[in-house]
């Protein structure tokens, strides 16, 4: 139980309303509201460009284009090649063209009627297909490979082959994506943001501007939710609200409505995956070969990154000695996809654990054997395809724990009866592992800096880098600060992140929050003790103090009562070109046993049951933990299930609201909801804990798949469904007609 601290211990404020998020933010009467006017086209070039009738609007304060952005246009943070608003052309519908400031809605509405865009069209490139078709790639392939695959390939037992399809997701963060941006001295300019990397706006922000980076102050208090789609994306509002203040000399804020969010924004990466299988009479893997063929969107944004880390994961759990490894990003006339909670590893793993899924099916066994048998287990056969050894592996322990907290067994048998007995409706089960490698792939972002001032009444405040979006990261935090000074949570206060206070931050991501940041903050508490302590020994060896009389004593002998602290995870490299190396500080495990019934005659479907062990180390605070597994579970069989993302054939969303895209609701969690976590300390990381933001969502698979185990049982198991993910009702539906052909 958290003690309560009336300085962050957000609950309490979150219900009744009054945490303060960037739409409850005010300034002054001169603030103004700004709006984003957007292509209706997947591709054309803009002909012509009229805002004169549009300026006259009454409570107009400022109409731009691309050719009033003082600085450079461009808003791509590792890839330049993303226009902050479109010149000459546009690449997807929703690409930001026009800005308007405003002192209300009404003459935002009116201005915008006013404004005349006229294109040509042009041909755009809307599927996958079509762009692996002209080989549009937006990157370099990528390849990972250890052993001789072909070979192999032609010398095992047995083999199967297949393509996978993985579908998009949309974020549907509650808070939209949003900014206000206020002018300060001169061209200093100040930017509240919902951004997970505030650093990253900052550059962005300062970039468009034409300004240095220490003109440029970014804070982020709370994010009202991301998931990775405010990791780049989120600098996109700013640098619009940005440029709206500069230009008005006022207060700009900008809140997309849903609607235009959704059609504005990129998704999680659809794949299109081709992948082959060789295996021996008794399922053991011999070789696996697979192309992960990701949907980039118009911009590279995160793609390279994200494609590379589901290359990482494409094995999941499992030692293959020929493995092959292709990864390949390919543009389309969509809006740039980007991070998204898994960041890759969900398109990778479901490849491989639907591949295992038809090899259990071909030698009539079961697929949670087969997965067993080609654990990653220790000496030889526990080296990843890409170097690395999977050490403290906890695969076979939770393996076990798990076939007898779900009963898995028992539950097997009875499935089987049920289904005998009746003919419309299908019960499934299937168990899904997890193994997610914890880190950023790019290693400089692996590093991170806090500041911590103690004050001379003994209460503290920490500043650090990493932005709270509902993770619980500021109360884990506020944890530590509170063990590592000994002193009750209700004396500190976890500040606001703020790039004037803790620069060159990396983004809150990767699942790395608490790790880096808890570290460094650990650091300066470190700095701050030796010195404390050493005062206490020069001036008062044999009496007690307090803190606050410490601090006191600190203050009147003239030592510093503020640090910085930093810290950098050790260790980590990757050689891009050979595909080898030690990319992840540590390994994350987890497996969920899940069982659904599906309804034959209409592809409906019910989880019954889901039974998740998920290690997290020492847990700094086992509630967040949970609800981090629980949370990132049912995200993931969103992901798996419902989650459906249609573009017509003119590239325009089609699900683009709530009332046309659908995300779980609480009548989609299990009803029989079971979560473990292994609590096993981890030595090297901030109190001996691991991360688990990401590494549940991909136990969602085990739903996907006990689906798949469900319409199986209407041939007898015989046949290998066709299956795609999402599988929705008609996925479903159509899979069950087909076994009947």
């Amino acid at each position: 139980m958290i003690p309560e601290n009336p300085n962050y211990h957000s609950d309490y404020d979150h219900v009744t309303g009054q945490s303060v998020f960037l739409n409850d933010m005010a300034t002054d009467d001169r603030l103004l509201i700004g709006k984003v006017i957007y292509s209706r086209h997947p591709h054309a070039r803009i002909r012509s460009l009229e805002i004169k009738e549009a300026l006259k609007v009454k409570g107009v304060h400022a109409i731009l284009t691309a050719k009033d952005i003082p600085g450079e246009n461009q808003m791509g943070t590792i890839i330049r090649d993303e226009p902050c608003l479109a010149g000459d052309t546009v690449t997807f519908i929703g690409q930001a063209i026009v800005l308007v400031a405003a002192e209300d809605e009404e003459a935002l509405r009116q201005a915008e009627k006013l404004i005349a865009i006229e294109f040509e069209p042009m041909e755009p490139i809307l599927d996958i297909e079509t762009a692996m078709a002209l080989n549009d790639l937006i990157a370099p392939e990528r390849k990972i490979e250890r052993g001789d695959v072909v070979s192999a390939m032609k010398n095992v037992r047995h083999h199967l082959s297949g393509t996978l399809k993985t579908g998009a997701q949309e974020h549907w963060y509650l808070e939209t994506q949003s900014a206000l941006a206020v002018p300060g001295e001169g061209r200093e300019i100040r930017i509240y943001a919902s951004s997970q990397s505030p650093t990253d706006t900052q550059a962005v922000v300062a970039g468009v501007l034409g300004l240095l980076k220490n003109q440029v102050e970014v804070e982020v208090r709370r994010i009202g939710g991301a998931f990775g789609g405010k990791e780049t994306q989120g600098n996109h509002v700013a640098a619009w609200a940005a440029l709206l203040a500069n230009a008005t000399h006022c207060p700009v804020k900008i809140i997309l409505p849903r609607n235009d969010d959704q059609i504005m924004t990129g998704k999680r990466h659809r794949f299109l995956s081709t992948y082959e299988i060789g295996f021996d009479d008794d399922g053991m893997i011999q070789a696996y070969s697979v192309e992960l063929n990701a949907d980039a969107g118009s911009a590279t944004d995160l793609t390279r990154a994200i494609l590379e880390r589901a290359m990482l994961h494409a094995e999941n759990c499992y030692f293959i000695p020929h493995i092959r490894i292709v990864g390949r990003a390919l543009r389309t006339n969509l809006p740039s996809n980007t991070a998204f909670r898994g960041f890759g590893g969900p398109q990778g793993m479901a490849v491989i654990e639907n591949a295992i899924d038809r090899v259990a099916r071909f030698l009539k066994k079961d697929a949670a054997e087969i997965r067993f048998l080609n654990f990653y287990q220790q000496q030889e056969r526990n080296i990843t395809p890409y170097g690395e050894e999977v050490a403290n592996n906890h695969l076979s322990r939770i393996y076990q724990d798990i076939l007898v907290s779900s009963d898995y067994l028992n539950r097997k048998k009875a499935i089987a009866q049920f289904n005998q007995e009746n003919e419309f409706l299908k019960k499934g089960l299937a168990l899904t592992p997890v193994k997610f490698g914890i880190s950023f792939t790019t290693a400089f972002l692996n590093q991170a800096g806090a500041l911590v001032n103690c004050y001379t009444d003994g209460s503290v405040m920490v500043n650090h880098g990493g932005t709270e979006m509902g993770q619980g990261l500021y109360t884990k935090i506020l944890q530590i600060a509170s063990s590592e000074l000994g002193i009750p949570p209700a004396m500190i206060k976890v500040n606001a992140t703020n790039t004037s206070k803790v620069p060159n931050t990396s983004p809150t991501a990767a699942s790395s929050g608490s790790d880096i940041n808890g570290m460094a903050v650990k650091n300066a508490i470190d700095i701050l003790k030796s010195r404390l302590a050493g005062l206490k020994e020069k001036i008062s060896p044999d009496k007690d103090l307090t803190f606050e009389e410490l601090c006191k004593l600190a203050h009147e002998n003239q030592v510093s009562l503020s640090a910085f602290g930093f810290y950098k995870t050790p260790g980590l490299s990757f050689n891009r070109e050979t595909g080898k190396g030690h990319p992840f500080f540590y390994f994350s495990f987890g497996m969920a046993v899940s069982e659904v019934m599906v309804d034959t005659l209409t592809g409906s479907y019910t989880l019954l049951r889901s039974d998740i062990i998920q290690d997290v180390g020492d847990s700094i605070n086992e509630a967040i933990d949970r609800g981090q597994t629980e949370g990132g579970f049912i995200q993931g069989v969103g992901w798996c299930t419902m989650e459906e993302i249609k573009w017509d054939k003119n590239g325009n969303l089609l699900t683009f609201s709530p009332d046309t895209y659908k995300i779980p609701t609480v009548n989609d969690i299990p009803p029989d909801f079971r979560i473990t976590l292994s609590n096993v300390p981890h030595e090297g990381t901030i109190r001996q804990s691991k991360a688990v933001g990401e590494p549940p969502f991909m136990l969602g698979l085990s739903v996907w798949l006990a689906i798949k185990n469900a319409i199986s049982a209407t041939k007898n198991h015989e046949t290998e469904p066709e299956f795609s993910l999402p599988a929705t009702y008609e996925v479903i539906l159509m899979a069950i007609e087909k076994l009947k052909d």
